[in-house]
């Protein structure tokens, strides 16, 4: 073997143990009953999640993410962080699915094709869908699909 070929070998075992070492050392706040999205407590069973909203009569938001998402990093410092955004959040039921990982909601991630983060689905507590987020979007247009979604509900 020439040093050239070893040396590339080891550059791309180099290259993923970092990748993999990222993935798996990104910090996630949760304690397997919810996770903590910009400081919010989000429920990671869509059953759980359902059955509060409709014992509550909320609608849910549904938030797709990931550890890797920079975009997802942006809603947690600056959407999640904004009073008005937060105090509209208090009307809904809150459920985050973590695509890596998606656990009990797979099936509500399939059903709603959530194959890249972020998203948003507003939906019912009988799981009609009222709206969708696909990606990032300005605070002011998220703020005004939350109202609606209220208002729609």
């Amino acid at each position: 073997m020439t040093p050239r070929k070893l040396l590339t070998i080891v550059v791309l075992i180099a290259v993923l143990g970092f990748g993999y070492y990222s993935m798996n050392t990104a910090p996630v706040l949760s304690d397997h009953d919810y996770t903590y999205q910009g400081g919010l407590e989000w429920h990671e069973d869509p059953d759980e999640a359902l059955a509060l909203a409709q014992q509550e009569d909320k609608p849910v938001l549904v938030y797709y993410w990931t550890t890797w998402c920079t975009y997802c990093q942006n809603y947690e410092d600056e959407h999640y962080q904004d009073e008005d955004v937060r105090d509209v959040l208090d009307e809904y039921v809150l459920l985050a699915i973590n695509l890596d990982d998606p656990g009990p909601g797979m099936s509500l991630a399939a059903e709603h094709e959530a194959n890249y983060p972020p998203q948003h689905v507003l939906m019912t507590a009988d799981e009609q869908e009222i709206s969708r987020l696909g990606g990032y979007t300005e605070q002011d247009q998220f703020l005004s699909e939350l109202e609606s979604g209220v208002d729609d509900q």
